[in-house]
């Protein structure tokens, strides 16, 4: 993959607070994120945001986590 992970955001404020930085936010989670873990979401130092991360989500999949008919089926 090495993209950035489709889940990553950068908010302001959040959680009743506002911030001077955007902060790495996870959509997946509804939290905010570790610098660390944002390194993982920004696929630095060869991490992959598909493989190395336990809460990625296939953006092409279905809301119950089963993949998307193939409409070529």
């Amino acid at each position: 993959m090495a993209e950035t992970c489709p889940h990553l955001a950068y908010r302001e404020e959040g959680d009743g607070r506002s911030f001077e930085t955007a902060r790495a936010f996870c959509t997946v989670t509804g939290s905010f994120v570790q610098p660390m873990r944002a390194d993982v979401c920004n696929a630095r130092y060869e991490l992959d945001p598909a493989a190395d991360c336990e809460f990625y989500v296939d953006p092409e999949s279905t809301e119950d986590g089963t993949e998307p008919a193939d409409p070529d089926r």
